[in-house]
């Protein structure tokens, strides 16, 4: 087997349920455009792992159509993708004009393996690059990256290791796991699911942007979203990385949503306008790169 292989791909029914909730928060046309999208239940081969995922396509692939590659939050069996959330997050890019496919990773949602929370569940979602390559139709050149929460600490993880992103977008990442006392939930969450042998200091550093900002892949502009009310992962997580890409001069930009929490509710059209036009200007047109550094007047 070789990585990224797909070893199984089954057409899944559009939930009543997602067709419901879309049908009052799109336009006639977005609706349209959403209905005739089809969605997948995949199954690929990542690590030596059988790992379960989904993936969704546009009603007519273009001649070479841009993808984009989500990473779900959350943690444990409960934080497995749904044929719901996955028409709710993958129909909605697949609405928009993209190949859009996720990971489970290992140990969730059917997938082999044990459970990591930002370690080797990385490998699973870079693994969705070889993937994607496999795929007809798809433009390998045009590929983005999207994370929510835990989804966006791996997203950050995967701009460590590869530069084949054009563009990439974090939605309540949390970005500095090293400074959180041992009674905070999320590292709680990290020594949940600590590999023997590693240390909790080595382990929260290894998922804390704030400290390796500066080896992201600059190529890659960074779209940083975040709720000023978001209990799980405190906004200053968003504020910090904000300050590092700063500091290490890597094209960015930071939304702070007023009165928003965690997953951006109340700001659903707002949030997706912004991620939509991220990934149109910097995926699709392969927009070039925006000046970093003191410039102008």
């Amino acid at each position: 087997m070789t990585e990224g292989q797909l070893l199984e791909q089954i057409p899944v029914e559009l939930p009543a349920a997602a067709c419901s909730l879309f049908r009052r928060r799109l336009s006639a046309e977005e609706f349209e455009r959403f209905s005739r999208i089809r969605l997948f239940h995949i199954t690929y081969w990542s690590s030596g792992l059988r790992i379960r995922g989904y993936l969704a396509l546009p009603a007519q692939l273009e001649e070479a159509t841009p993808a984009v590659i989500f990473n779900h939050g959350g943690s444990g069996p409960r934080s497995a993708l749904t044929p719901y959330t996955a028409a709710a997050t993958l129909g909605l890019f697949a609405t928009w004009g993209y190949v859009a496919v996720a990971s489970q990773y290992r140990g969730i949602g059917g997938s082999d393996g044990q459970e990591e929370w930002g370690g080797g569940d990385v490998d699973d979602a870079l693994a969705l690059l070889a993937l994607l390559e496999q795929f007809p139709g798809v433009d390998s050149d045009r590929l983005g990256l999207v994370g929510g929460s835990r989804g966006g600490m791996m997203a950050l993880q995967m701009l460590r290791r590869t530069t084949r992103f054009r563009a990439a977008v974090t939605i309540g990442a949390p970005t500095m796991l090293h400074v959180l006392p041992p009674t905070n939930p999320l590292y709680r969450t990290l020594l949940r699911f600590l590999p023997p042998g590693v240390p909790p200091s080595v382990a929260a550093a290894e998922r804390s942007a704030v400290l390796w900002a500066d080896q992201l892949c600059k190529s890659t502009p960074l779209l940083v979203l975040h709720g000023t009310g978001d209990r799980r992962v405190d906004p200053e997580h968003a504020l910090y990385l904000g300050l590092a890409l700063q500091r290490a001069r890597h094209p960015y930009k930071l939304i702070l949503y007023d009165n928003a929490d965690h997953v951006l509710a109340g700001r659903w059209a707002e949030s997706n306008a912004d991620i939509r036009w991220w990934l149109d200007h910097y995926v699709r047109h392969r927009a070039r790169l925006p000046k970093v550094g003191p410039h102008g007047a």
